[in-house]
C-alpha cells in the first residue's frame, strides 16, 4: 500500500503536517469516522470490533472478538470476502469497496459496505464498514411503493376494462353528462344507436342540442331539479338526430370532484300507450309546463315537490331550496293560513279558491289563489295545491270596485248630516263586520279558526257575532 504523502513529496507523518497519533486516539478516530472497522489477524479471526456508538451496534457486536470471520459473515459473503482478500494478499488489484452480509447466531442480517486495508507484513488486514441498512431500509420503501403503484395500476385497467364492457355490450342506454360544461363526457353503444349518432360523434358534443327545442342552461337546471325530486317521474323528449321520442330519467352524483348527471334513456313507444298511460304523460306535461304552480304536501304541510311555476312565484332558485320547508313559510299569515287550509281540506276533500298572499324567498309578496285536494287513498295522505297568480286580478278589483256594499254606501251617506267623529266610528263598525264575515267564509263558518285568524279570543269573537246579528245568519 502506498504511504500518503505531502504535495512537496515528504511522508506525510515525517512533514510536519500530521503528528505521530497514539493507538487509542487512532481507535477513537476509526470507530467514529466508520460504522463498524475489523482488525483481522493472519489466521483469519477477528482481533478487535471497533463500531460508531451512535449506531447501537456495541451490544451485537460484543462476542466477535476471538471468532472466525467466517462466523460473522453469511456464507455467500464470506466466500466474496475469502476471494477478495486472496487478491489483498498477493499483491493484486482490489477493488476499492465490497458490500457484504452479516449474519450471527440469531440469524440477525444487515449488509455493510467494506474497504479493505492491509496494515502489516504478517498479512494482517483491517476492514472499514459503513452500515447500509439506511439505504437498504429506503430501497425495500421504494420497491413497496412501486408494488403498491403497480397494483393500483392493475386495479385500476381492471376497473377501467369493466366500466368498457358495460358501456359497449349493455343493454341499458345509458349517457354521462359534465353539469359543468353541458357536454356529453360518455355514451354507451344502445344509447347512441338510439339517439341516431356515432359514439365519437356524441362524446364531447352539448346534451341540449342533441334534443328538439332545449337550452343549455334550462336543460341542464330542469334534470338537475328532476334528479333531487322524489316523485318525480322522467322527462320526454325528441331526439334531434333520429327524430325518436325517449324518456329520461336523470342522477345526479359526483366524481373526482366534478358534478355527473346520469341519464337512463328508454324509447318512450316501447310503453304501453292505452288511454291511462297517454293521461298521466299529460298530466307530467301539465306539471312541469303548466302555468299555475302544483305543490304537493305530507299531511303536516310540508312540501314534498312543486313545479317550476311555483317556484317562479316564490322566487326560489331551485327544487332543493323548497324541498322540506314547511308551505306555512310561503304564507302571509303563516301557520294560521296553513291550519285553516288543512282542517278545512281533511274535512271536505277539496278547497276552493282560496285567496291568500305568499311570501317570496325576497321578503315580496304575491296575491294568490289556491285550490287544494286531499289524497287519502295511501298510507301517507298527501295535500294538492294548485296556486294561480291573482295579483292583477286583485289590482282590477280594485280600481273597478263600488260602493256595492250596503254598510259603505249607508256610510258614505252620512257625509253632510253627521259629524266625521260620528263617520269613522260608523265606518269602523263596518269595516269590523266585513273582517269577521269574511274570515267566516274562508273558514267555511269555522269560528275558533276564524277567532285565531283575527286575533281574537273566542269570547270575544262571539260577543262581536251578537253585535252584528250574524249569529242568527249563521244557523244559531
Amino acid at each position: 500500500m502506498d504511504s500518503p504523502v505531502t504535495t512537496d513529496g515528504r511522508h506525510l507523518l515525517n512533514g510536519g503536517k500530521l503528528p505521530l497519533i497514539a493507538p487509542q486516539v487512532l481507535s477513537d478516530i476509526i470507530a467514529s469516522a466508520a460504522d463498524i472497522a475489523l482488525l483481522v489477524s493472519p489466521a483469519r479471526k477477528v482481533v478487535s470490533v471497533l463500531s460508531n456508538p451512535r449506531d447501537g451496534l456495541q451490544a451485537r457486536t460484543a462476542d466477535w472478538e476471538g471468532a472466525a470471520l467466517s462466523t460473522v459473515f453469511a456464507a455467500e459473503s464470506y466466500r466474496k470476502l475469502d476471494a477478495r482478500l486472496a487478491d489483498l494478499i498477493e499483491g493484486r488489484a482490489v477493488q476499492l469497496s465490497l458490500e457484504l452480509n452479516h449474519a450471527d447466531a440469531a440469524i440477525w442480517q444487515y449488509p455493510v459496505r467494506y474497504t479493505l486495508h492491509r496494515i502489516g507484513q504478517d498479512d494482517s488486514f483491517l476492514m472499514v464498514g459503513r452500515d447500509l441498512r439506511p439505504i437498504a431500509e429506503v430501497q425495500q420503501q421504494l420497491v413497496n411503493a412501486q408494488m403498491a403503484l403497480e397494483r393500483d395500476y392493475e386495479a385500476q385497467r381492471e376497473i377501467d376494462t369493466r366500466y368498457r364492457v358495460l358501456m359497449e355490450v349493455g343493454r341499458d342506454p345509458i349517457l354521462i353528462v359534465s353539469m359543468s360544461t353541458g357536454r356529453i363526457a360518455d355514451v354507451s353503444a344502445t344509447a347512441a344507436a338510439l339517439l341516431g349518432g356515432a359514439r365519437t360523434e356524441l362524446v364531447g358534443a352539448s346534451i341540449a342540442q342533441e334534443f328538439e327545442g332545449r337550452r343549455r342552461g334550462e336543460f341542464l337546471e330542469s334534470m338537475a331539479n328532476l334528479a333531487v325530486a322524489e316523485t318525480a317521474g322522467p322527462i320526454e323528449l325528441t331526439a334531434r338526430r333520429s327524430q325518436r321520442r325517449v324518456l329520461v330519467t336523470p342522477t345526479v352524483f359526483r366524481a373526482a370532484g366534478e358534478r355527473l348527471l346520469l341519464c337512463q334513456i328508454d324509447i318512450a313507444e316501447s310503453a304501453s300507450t292505452g288511454p291511462s298511460d297517454e293521461l298521466a304523460k299529460q298530466l307530467s306535461r301539465l306539471y312541469h309546463e303548466g302555468a299555475d304552480g302544483i305543490v304537493f304536501c305530507d299531511a303536516d304541510g310540508t312540501i314534498r315537490a312543486a313545479n317550476e311555476a311555483f317556484l317562479n312565484l316564490t322566487d326560489s332558485a331551485n327544487m332543493a331550496s323548497v324541498r322540506g320547508r314547511s308551505l306555512a313559510d310561503y304564507m302571509a299569515r303563516g301557520a294560521v293560513d296553513l291550519r285553516v287550509l288543512l282542517e278545512n281540506v281533511r274535512r271536505t276533500g277539496q278547497l276552493r279558491l282560496y285567496a291568500t298572499r305568499l311570501t317570496t324567498d325576497f321578503s315580496g309578496q304575491i296575491a294568490v289563489e289556491l285550490s287544494a285536494t286531499w289524497l287519502d287513498d295511501r298510507p301517507q295522505p298527501l295535500l294538492v295545491l294548485v296556486v294561480r297568480d291573482a295579483s292583477r286580478a286583485e289590482t282590477l278589483r280594485r280600481t273597478t270596485m263600488g260602493p256595492a256594499d250596503d254598510g259603505v254606501r249607508n256610510v258614505m251617506e252620512l257625509v253632510g248630516s253627521a259629524t266625521l267623529k260620528d263617520i269613522v266610528a260608523e265606518t269602523t263598525d263596518v269595516i269590523e263586520k266585513m273582517c269577521i264575515e269574511t274570515a267566516l267564509e274562508l273558514t267555511r263558518n269555522n269560528r275558533v279558526a276564524a277567532a285565531e285568524m283575527l286575533s281574537l279570543s273566542r269570547q270575544s269573537l262571539y260577543v262581536k257575532l251578537r253585535k252584528y246579528g250574524l249569529l242568527n245568519k249563521d244557523g244559531e
